[in-house]
C-alpha cells in the first residue's frame, strides 16, 4: 500500500503573529514553523496503516525552502521518502490553483492512498483534500477517526454531529481527510533523526507540474481585533437590576 500524506508548513502555535506591512497576510521573517497539527495526525494514521499492512508513505509538501526542516521531521517519524514542491510565496495560490498543484504531483504517484488533515491552522478552509479528490476524480470521505484496510478497498470512521459517527466502505485509491486527535502523535526517534538524513527528498516546482498560480479569493486586509471596554449603568431596584443583568448577559453576552 503507498499512502502519500499531504503536509503544510505553518507558524508555531505560539508564534506572536501580527500583518506584515501591506497588512495582507502575517509577517513571517521571525517566525517558528511547524507541521500543520491535522497533517501531523495524518500522518500518523498512515505510520499506523504501513506498520499494520506494510507498504510505503511518501510525505507530499508545498512550501518555501525553509519547509525543509518539516519534511525532515516527517521523514524521522517514519516516513519513507519526500517530495518538496518548493514554493516560496502559497499566498499567489488560491484553494483551487494550491488543489491543482497537489493533484499533479498526486496524479505522478498514483497512491492507494492520499491522507490530509482536515484543515490547516493557517487558513482552515478545510476544502483542500477534498478539491484534490474531484481534481483526480477519486472518491473521497472527510473528518475521518479511524481507518481500516478492507477487501477491495477501506473502511472509515467519520465524525458526525452531537456525538455520532458513521462507517463507510470506499474503494481505493481514495482521500480522506483526518479529524485532529484521532491518535497520539509519535515523536521522532534519535535513530529516525539519523535515518531521515540519508533518506530521499525529491524537489520539484510548479513549472515542473505545469501548473500557475491564480487568487479567485484575494485578502484586502489583515489586521488584529480592536479591543474595546464598555460599561453599562443598570438603574431601578434590585429586582429590576438583576432583571436586566439577566436579560444582557442572556441575549447580548450569551453566558447563559
Amino acid at each position: 500500500m503507498k499512502i502519500l500524506v499531504a503536509m503544510k508548513q505553518v507558524p508555531a502555535r505560539d508564534s506572536a503573529l501580527k500583518p506584515n506591512a501591506a497588512a495582507r497576510w502575517i509577517e513571517t521573517a521571525d517566525l517558528n514553523h511547524e507541521i500543520n497539527e491535522p497533517d501531523a495526525y495524518a500522518l500518523e494514521a498512515a505510520l499506523q496503516l504501513k506498520e499494520q499492512h506494510g507498504g510505503e508513505v511518501v510525505a507530499l509538501c508545498a512550501g518555501p525552502a525553509s519547509a525543509a526542516t518539516q519534511i525532515r521531521e516527517a521523514l524521522a517519524k517514519g516516513a519513507d521518502r519526500a517530495i518538496h514542491i518548493e514554493e516560496e510565496d502559497l499566498t499567489q495560490y488560491d484553494t483551487l490553483s494550491l488543489g491543482r498543484l497537489l493533484a499533479a504531483a498526486v496524479k505522478a504517484e498514483s497512491p492507494d492512498l492520499l491522507l490530509t488533515g482536515l484543515q490547516s491552522d493557517d487558513f482552515g478552509y478545510g476544502q483542500t483534500g477534498v478539491i484534490v479528490a474531484e481534481l483526480l476524480g477519486l472518491p473521497h470521505a472527510t473528518i475521518i477517526m479511524q481507518v481500516e484496510k478492507a477487501e477491495g478497498g477501506i473502511r472509515v470512521k467519520r465524525e458526525l454531529e452531537n456525538g455520532w459517527f458513521q462507517w463507510i466502505a470506499l474503494p481505493a485509491p481514495a482521500v480522506l481527510t483526518i479529524q485532529s486527535g484521532i491518535n497520539k502523535l509519535r515523536y521522532a526517534t534519535l535513530m529516525g533523526i539519523k535515518k531521515a538524513k540519508t533518506k530521499e527528498v525529491r524537489r520539484i516546482t510548479a513549472a515542473d507540474l505545469g501548473v500557475t498560480p491564480s487568487q479567485g479569493i484575494v485578502l484586502e486586509k489583515l489586521y488584529a481585533p480592536q479591543r474595546s471596554k464598555q460599561t453599562t449603568l443598570i438603574e431601578g431596584d434590585a429586582r429590576r437590576q438583576a432583571a436586566r443583568l439577566a436579560e444582557i448577559l442572556k441575549r447580548e453576552v450569551r453566558v447563559i
